[in-house]
């Protein structure tokens, strides 16, 4: 059974008190945090804190177990690079090294490691951790990251979960990044007849664009849409800036 329609009819006899933190999971979170209205927000390059979002229903368990930068394990897909700058509003946007960057997302067919056999997710990947990684920013406040092209499951865009810490271990912030979507976009062309050849088989047909998901629909400024270059043949990389008040 889909996320989407599962927690939309599969709970419904179980009552709202049992639903709630499943439904509250998908849910986009209240932003509290501080922006510079000074900056304009207009763009992740401006000095205004990314928005925090929620971890999702399926966030790492033990993300200090897994301090790596390849976090492919077996997964198999068209190559991807994800490179995410992380910077400090609180130091007029400077790079903030030393901080912790946890990340993780869905395999090519929209399934998470660490969970399933659920209504949620029938699949079952209790045992496994693919996907999910952990990397301390350099001295220009990046991280890297091996993987391979996320999927999309029914009732999200595609996206990477993103949680940071500073150097302490105090969370700073969890946040989604967004993907360009378009005819020519690498979403389309993943999810296309080309990249039938590298696995994915779901096609757009049912795709949640950006403009209809419950957390990226309010991004009109765009702080959350992530940038993306290359092609099928030669893996595609990913780069994003995300700003928080450290």
């Amino acid at each position: 059974m889909e996320r989407k329609h599962f927690l939309k009819h599969g709970l419904a006899a179980l009552g709202l008190a049992a639903i709630a933190p499943l439904a509250n999971g998908c849910k986009k979170e209240t932003d509290s945090t501080d922006t510079d209205t000074d900056s304009g927000g207009s763009s992740s390059g401006s000095c205004t804190v990314s928005p925090t979002e929620t971890e999702g229903p399926f966030p790492t368990k033990s993300p200090s177990s897994y301090v790596r930068s390849d976090i492919r394990d077996d997964r198999t897909g068209v190559a991807f690079t994800i490179k995410i700058n992380i910077k400090n509003k609180n130091n007029s946007c400077a790079a903030l090294s030393g901080a912790i960057v946890d990340i993780w997302h869905c395999d090519k067919d929209g399934n998470y490691s660490e969970y399933g056999g659920t209504g949620m997710q029938s699949t079952n990947y209790t045992s496994v951790h693919f996907l999910r990684g952990r990397q301390t920013t350099d001295s220009a406040g990046l991280v890297t990251f091996t993987s391979i092209f996320p999927g999309w499951y029914s009732g999200r865009a595609t996206h990477i979960h993103v949680h940071i810490y500073n150097a302490s271990g105090t969370s700073l912030l969890v946040t989604q990044i967004s993907f360009p979507e378009g005819s020519s976009s690498a979403v389309a062309t993943v999810n296309g007849s080309g990249g039938t050849a590298y696995g994915y088989t779901k096609g757009m047909s049912g795709y949640t664009y950006n403009a209809s998901d419950n957390v990226f629909s309010d991004d009109s400024a765009g702080i959350e849409l992530s940038t993306v270059t290359g092609s099928l043949s030669g893996g595609y990389t990913l780069t994003h800036t995300i700003n928080v008040a450290a």
